[in-house]
Parts: C-alpha cells; sequence; structure tokens
C-alpha cells in the first residue's frame, strides 16, 4: 500500500504543476497549508484506484485554486454550503486544465455512488432541499435524474458560472438564505399544524364534557377514524417523531439548514481510512551551523601536539635488544613509528607514481576524445596550388575543451570496530593524498566521531546545537563531531607532519600493537555516526565545491559496518499531561524524508540498515554533478551477506560481485545508493608483499612469487583506478 501511495503523491505534484509536498497520515480529512505547501492526504487504504485517483485530483483543486482565508469572519454561511459550490468549481477548473480528469471523476463518482456513499438509495431525491440536490448534481447528476424548478435552475447556473472563489460565496449565501428560509417555511407548516390538531383535541374533550364517562377499564374511549382504524389520542400526541409546538418555536428561532448528502459523503470516504496500523511520519534535512560541527584541522592537531608534547624527550623502556646505548640515547618513544611512516611513504611513490601516470594518460585520452577541429580564416598557402579542385583552402586548429577540475571530500569511519584496520586504511587514504597532492587536486578528509571533549567539568553537554531543533526535523546527538584530519588548504610541511599524527594516531589502534604513548583524548574510536555524517554533507560538499571553485566533487565514504540509526524531533503528548513537548524518536519503516528543493519524498524502508541508503539517495538527487564512492571493509565471512544486501541471492549482479571477490577480494555494487560501492577485504589490506626471488630461483617459483606481489596490489589498483575514472 507504501507504494500505492507513492504513486498518487506524484500524480498529486504533476497535477499540481509544482514541487508539492504530499503527506500521506493518518487524518480524517486532506489538508493544504499555503504557507508550507504541504497537501495531507488521508490514508485511504480501501479505495479502489478510481475513487484514490478521483479524491487525490479533488484535493489538488482545492490546493491549487481554494484560497486560504477565514471568509467566516465577514459572511455568516453554512461551512457546508461554501464547500458544495467550491467543489463544483475547483473541479470545473480541473477538468478544464487537464482533459483527462473528467473520465477520472466520472468513474470515481460512479463507483462511489453505486457504493451508496450519498445515502440516496430507496430515497426521494424530490424531497431534498435545494443545496443537497446541486450537490448531488454536481456531482453524481450523470447518473442520478434531479430535477429544479425554474427557481432552484437559476441556482444551478449560478453556481456553474462561478470562476472566482468571491463569486463562490456570493452563490453559497443566497444559497443558505433560500434553504433557510425553506426550512423556516416547513417549520412554520408544522407548527400550524400542530397548533390546530391542538385545538381540535380541545374542542372534542369540551364536547364530550356530558357524556357518559364510565367505561369498564377506565382508559379514554376510543374514536374511530375515517377509514374505521381506531387511534389512540394520547399515543398520537407523544409519537417520538412529532414535535411539541415548543419544540417547534425553539427549531424556528435556530433554524440552520445542513447538507445531508455532503455529510454522508464524508462519512463514507472516512470509513475508506485505514484505522489500524501506526502513524506515518515526515521529516526533513536540517540546516547545520557547520563550525559548531566540525573540529579545524589546526585544532586537531594542536591537541596532538599539546599531547604528546611530554613524550619528545623520553627514551622508549621497551626496545630491540640488538640496539645499542647510545643508539637508545638518541631514540624517542615515536622513533619506531615516524621510521615506520617514513619507510611505507618511499615505497608507496612507485604505486603513486602510477596512479599519477594513469591519470595523465586518461586525462589525455579523454581531451582528445573532446576536440574538434575548426577551421580558420587564414589561407593555408600549401595548398593554392589546388584551387580548381579543393574548396579547403583554409588552416585547420583543434580546440580542446577545458576539462573539469574536481575536488575530494573523504569520509573516513572513527568507530572502534575499525580498530584492526584503522592502520592499514590510514596507508590506503595516504595513498590517495598524495596522489591528490601530485595532480593539484582540493581536497578534504573528515573523521566521524562521537569522542571529542564536549562537557564541561561537571560532565554536562557543553555543545551549543548545531541547528534549531523542532517537530519534523533530523536529529543530531549532542556527541556527534567531525575531525578535519587533512586538508589541501596546508602547505606541504604541515601536512607531512599532519600525516605523521594520524599515523601514530592508527599505530595504536590494533590489537596486536603495542605503543608507549596514548592518543589524545578525544581521538579515541567511538560509535558510528555516519548518518548524522550524511545530513552534514548538504553544507559541506556546497561550501567545498564554492571555496575552491570546482566544477564536480567526488566523495568518497570508507567505513567497515553499518550505521547506528538516526533520531528525528517530534511533539510527544503524555496522556496524564496537558502540554506537549519536544522529543526525539528513532527513525523507522513509517518514516519517510522529504526534500523541498528536489521535491522528492522517501521511505526509509523495513530495516534501519536502509537509512543510510536513503540519506545517500537524497544526496546524489541534491548533487547530481557530484560522485558517491562507498568501500565497505568485510571480513571473509561477511562478504556473501553483504553481496546478497545489494544483489539478491542470484542473478548476474550476484554471480559478478561473487566471482570477483573469490579472485580479487573484491567487488563493486551499483545497485546500492552510491554511485559505486566496492567491498574490500578487511585481511587483504594489509597485505604488504613483494617481488623478491632468490637469484637461483626457478621458473616457477619467479611464477608464485609474482602473483603472490600482485594479490595484494589487485585490490588497490580497482579501488584507486575507480577513483581515478571518476576524476577524470
Amino acid at each position: 500500500m507504501t507504494v500505492k501511495h507513492e504513486i498518487k503523491s506524484q500524480l498529486a505534484k504533476l497535477l499540481a504543476t509544482e514541487d508539492l509536498v504530499v503527506e500521506h497520515k493518518k487524518v480524517e480529512t486532506a489538508q493544504f497549508n499555503v504557507q508550507t505547501r504541504v497537501l495531507t492526504l488521508p490514508m485511504w487504504e480501501k479505495a479502489s484506484d478510481n475513487v484514490l485517483d478521483a479524491l487525490v485530483c479533488h484535493e489538488v483543486g482545492h490546493a491549487l485554486y481554494t484560497p486560504d482565508y477565514d471568509w467566516s469572519k465577514d459572511r455568516k454561511i453554512g461551512f457546508d454550503f461554501v464547500n458544495i459550490v467550491e467543489d463544483a468549481r475547483i473541479e470545473k477548473l480541473m477538468k478544464r486544465r487537464y482533459a483527462g480528469i473528467p473520465k477520472t471523476f466520472y468513474n470515481g463518482y460512479l463507483e462511489l455512488h453505486d457504493n451508496d456513499f450519498f445515502e440516496v438509495e430507496g430515497k426521494d431525491i424530490s424531497e431534498f432541499n435545494l443545496a443537497d440536490k446541486i450537490n448531488l448534481y454536481f456531482k453524481i447528476g450523470n447518473y442520478v435524474d434531479i430535477d429544479f424548478t425554474i427557481e432552484e435552475q437559476l441556482f444551478v447556473e449560478r453556481v456553474n458560472r462561478c470562476e472566482t472563489f468571491e463569486e463562490v460565496l456570493d452563490v453559497a449565501e443566497d444559497l443558505y438564505k433560500y434553504c433557510k428560509g425553506e426550512m423556516e417555511e416547513d417549520i412554520k407548516e408544522q407548527i400550524a399544524d400542530a397548533e390546530e390538531e391542538e385545538q381540535d383535541g380541545m374542542d372534542m374533550e369540551g364536547s364530550g364534557s356530558g357524556m357518559d364517562s364510565d367505561s369498564e377499564d377506565g382508559d379514554l374511549e376510543e374514536s374511530e377514524g375515517e377509514n374505521g382504524d381506531q387511534i389512540d389520542m394520547d399515543y398520537q400526541k407523544t409519537q417520538p417523531d412529532q414535535l411539541t409546538i415548543e419544540e417547534l418555536h425553539q427549531q424556528l428561532e435556530h433554524a440552520d439548514p445542513k447538507v445531508e448528502t455532503a455529510d454522508s459523503l464524508a462519512r463514507g470516504i472516512e470509513s475508506l481510512i485505514e484505522q489500524g496500523g501506526v502513524e506515518n511520519f515526515y521529516i526533513e534535512i536540517p540546516k547545520i551551523d557547520l563550525d559548531k560541527v566540525i573540529i579545524s584541522n589546526k585544532a586537531i592537531h594542536n591537541l596532538c601536539a599539546e599531547n604528546w608534547e611530554g613524550y619528545e624527550g623520553k627514551t622508549p623502556y621497551r626496545y630491540d635488544l640488538s640496539v645499542t646505548r647510545e643508539e637508545l640515547e638518541n631514540m624517542t618513544v615515536f622513533s619506531e613509528v615516524d621510521l615506520e611512516y617514513k619507510k611505507f611513504k618511499k615505497s608507496a611513490q612507485k604505486e603513486v607514481n602510477y596512479l599519477v601516470k594513469e591519470f595523465e594518460c586518461k586525462k589525455a585520452a579523454d581531451a582528445y576524445a573532446r576536440s574538434t577541429v575548426s577551421r580558420t580564416g587564414v589561407l593555408n598557402t600549401s595548398k593554392l596550388h589546388t584551387y580548381k579542385y579543393n574548396e579547403d583552402l583554409f588552416k585547420k586548429i583543434n580546440v580542446v575543451p577545458d576539462g573539469k577540475n574536481h575536488g575530494l571530500v573523504f569520509i573516513l569511519d572513527w568507530s572502534g570496530s575499525m580498530g584492526d584496520v584503522m592502520e592499514d586504511t590510514i596507508k590506503q587514504l595516504y595513498n590517495l593524498i598524495w596522489f591528490c597532492r601530485k595532480v593539484s587536486i582540493p581536497f578534504d578528509v573528515y573523521a566521524f566521531t562521537q569522542c571529542f571533549p564536549n562537557h564541561d567539568e561537571e560532565g554536562r553537554p557543553n555543545v551549543e546545537s548545531s541547528y534549531e531543533p523542532r517537530s519534523g526535523l533530523a536529529a543530531l546527538t549532542e556527541s556527534f563531531s567531525l575531525m578535519n584530519l587533512f586538508t589541501s588548504s596546508v602547505n606541504g610541511k604541515e601536512l607531512e607532519e599532519q600525516m605523521i599524527n594520524i599515523f601514530r594516531c592508527a599505530k595504536t589502534f590494533g590489537r596486536n600493537t603495542w605503543t608507549q604513548y596514548h592518543v589524545p583524548i578525544g581521538m579515541n574510536l567511538s560509535g558510528t555516526p555516519l548518518n548524522e555524517t550524511l545530513v552534514c554533507l548538504h553544507q559541506i560538499l556546497p561550501k567545498f565545491k564554492s571555496d575552491h571553485q570546482l566544477q564536480k566533487v567526488q566523495c568518497v565514504i570508507l567505513t567497515d559496518g553499518e550505521a547506528h540509526p538516526i533520531k528525528y524531533h517530534r511533539e510527544v503528548q503524555r496522556h496524564w499531561e496537558t502540554e506537549t513537548f519536544l522529543g526525539t524518536n528513532y527513525v523507522g519503516y513509517n518514516t519517510f524524508l522529504r526534500d523541498r528543493k528536489t521535491g522528492n519524498t522517501y521511505k526509509f524502508g523495513e530495516h534501519w540498515s536502509t537509512i543510510t541508503g536513503t540519506l545517500i539517495n537524497n544526496l546524489r538527487h541534491n548533487f547530481p554533478d557530484m560522485n558517491f564512492v562507498g568501500i565497505r571493509l568485510l571480513a571473509n565471512r561477511d562478504a556473501s551477506y553483504f553481496i546478497r544486501q545489494y544483489c539478491g541471492y542470484d542473478g548476474k549482479d550476484f554471480e559478478r560481485a561473487t566471482k570477483s571477490w573469490k579472485k580479487t577480494k573484491t567487488f563493486s555494487i551499483k545497485s546500492s545508493g552510491y554511485d559505486s560501492y566496492f567491498g574490500m577485504s578487511a585481511n587483504a589490506l594489509a597485505s604488504d608483499d613483494e617481488f623478491d626471488v632468490n637469484s637461483g630461483a626457478t621458473k616457477a617459483q619467479i611464477k608464485r612469487a609474482f602473483f603472490k606481489s600482485l594479490k595484494g596490489k589487485k585490490m588497490n589498483k580497482k579501488i584507486l583506478g575507480e577513483f581515478i575514472e571518476l576524476v577524470v
């Protein structure tokens, strides 16, 4: 049924010819907010397609043509009277606007009539008041014969001629007065009849005063009517459908005609609403103040410098016995890890240079493919002698359009589960950074965390909210932060120092490593607030693009697991309290993300793991000129589940991904929210085999050593190669 609602939402948007926001909620009637442009429709679960289409078209008509102001201050008219006249007007305008609408209304109202939604079956329509007959005429007049007097026909024509809402009010007011006049005349006739009956009764009592009053049972004598029926006079006066004269006078004084068929239709449509189930909630992305979320690059590395200041003069107390005392005195607790960084940087240069070469080649090939030959107005003197048979005597030049300049935003998972693979992940990241530096591509690297110091001395949250919370907004946890680990805005020397700092941090996280220093407070691994990060990207990406004057941005998100669920703000009403308060609730299957900018509405899905995919899709629709690449680090036991999650249990995509995983421990998926979603073996990241054989090795030994060296490089080249393809 959710799919059905989404289809009808798109229908409403198309009919409105605007980015109308459509909600399906547990409400009794449709509502339209002119200010927010939100059309709220009841959850007509039991309605057929014909009826649902007609109802949607009708409500869109109100959204397009019915003004939003309180007309009741100036005019005393029954709401139903205005509504039935306005219904006729807006449906006329919708039919005029869209050629297919008449058939939609015809089929919808036919089905409503067949199911007696107007409650006219077995009734004489000629006895209905004029408002009811007009309502029936404009809704089901194609299937029901409705007779009007000459005076009544004038009202029908006036309703049919209404083009503006002011005309609707004028007609509705006159119609209300007419029906009220008819109602008053009818009541007066009833009063007159009642008074006459009362007088006749008094006369009968007076004329019978001399008669014998004795009877066997002591009751009043029964009188015989004209047709011979026996009528109990006391019973006749007290029949439940017969009002007293006093009650009739009160009714006359407060005469207020109703449109009974409108009430009947409302009850019938309400019966189409599914009463059970849960309420749908619609949320939006808040606008984030990035200064209150992002921990600046300078602040991060100042923290590292302050934290490790006391370690610089200390010698290590665990060391290799082969190290001499003199060498030990010249070492610090960072000597070993810093030396390892320098060795890795040197070994990585070959791979980085290879990537740079590939990039330049693909860039040149792309430029050649986009180049065109243009003729100039300058004569080519070497061709003048061919003027008798050759018309092309002018010089030619190759025109190569400027290529797009690109940038990279990298999102790094700083959660606890990354501990064992953080060092190898950082190495992959450094390959990208060095590549970007060599080809002059701007970049920013952020790591999401929930551990950065944000509490006062008493342990209370000391973080000013990065947005103004209100009902219907996605919620960010108070502890969420983004650490700007690296940026291309710093010079080469600063970047080198910063890369050493983060390499030191990464070295402390693995279970099989032991260091003589501690990671700075606040930079410990934490939870996985990836979804909060995706919310912030709505501000980060356009700012990054603008600051560097880029044409295209690549966003690479690297994680080893699912993000934790995200919450949203909503008004909460406790049954024992009169006032509501702003609370939070987790996003679930009954939650929808709506985007006013694109006009799209997204369902989060049945499982909380689908939240990330929904947020990624929303980003792609907001930034169609940006690429979003996901890199998922997987244990061997998790690969098959991950593939099935996005590719199903069979099919070409499943076979392709499974085969690639067995061969290279990597695969690429296109059916997720990302432009490309790579699965990578967490164990293979640590592979650092070199092509090294003894001088006397056999051909078989050389072959095995060669393939062993390539095995660990296949994955890197595939991932980085994909990145190059996106950049070019």
